[in-house]
């Protein structure tokens, strides 16, 4: 193996654990975790458990985009936005509900509400095909919806408190 094949792998696994260290990345890990009530996910790798929500753009052509979503693909689709509320509550301490509503045919939208504040707002369109191209892709989704969010809460503290 050459020297820069080294330094290639090496920064590829710096910069992956930089991603998986994210906060809401480590929240989207613990949603999943969360979920394995039996421990059968005990040795998998935080990588393993992030592998449905990342598609090379071969495994995307593959995804079939008719007929009904898989229950699978919906249910990583509310852990993704779950696991982005619980980092909202978690860095301003005000409490965020998520509301998705989503037609059989895979189009929707996906809401988190703290308080009256609407702080995500994602029209939802081919969810079949759900997932990102890289690890980084995943993270940086998730890191931009929580920090718009964190932002507007705080643009808005009276709107975002329960109660107001």
């Amino acid at each position: 193996m050459t020297e820069q094949a080294n330094l290639d792998i090496a920064t590829d696994s710096t910069s992956e654990a930089a991603y998986l260290n994210a906060p809401f990345v480590q929240q989207l890990i613990k949603q999943l975790r969360a979920q394995d009530s039996n421990g059968t996910w005990d040795n998998k790798t935080d990588l393993q458990l992030l592998k449905p929500y990342i598609h090379t753009a071969e495994e995307r052509r593959a995804l079939p985009i008719l007929g009904d979503p898989d229950p699978e693909t919906l249910w990583h689709l509310e852990i993704f936005y779950n696991a982005i509320a619980v980092a909202i509550e978690r860095e301003t301490g005000q409490m965020v509900s998520p509301m998705m509503k989503m037609s059989h045919e895979g189009f929707g939208r996906m809401v988190l509400l703290a308080g009256r504040l609407v702080v995500v707002n994602k029209q939802l369109r081919d969810v079949h095909r759900f997932g990102f191209a890289s690890l980084a892709k995943l993270a940086e989704a998730g890191t931009k919806f929580l920090d718009e969010a964190v932002n507007m809460i705080r643009t808005y503290p009276t709107v975002a408190q329960y109660g107001a």
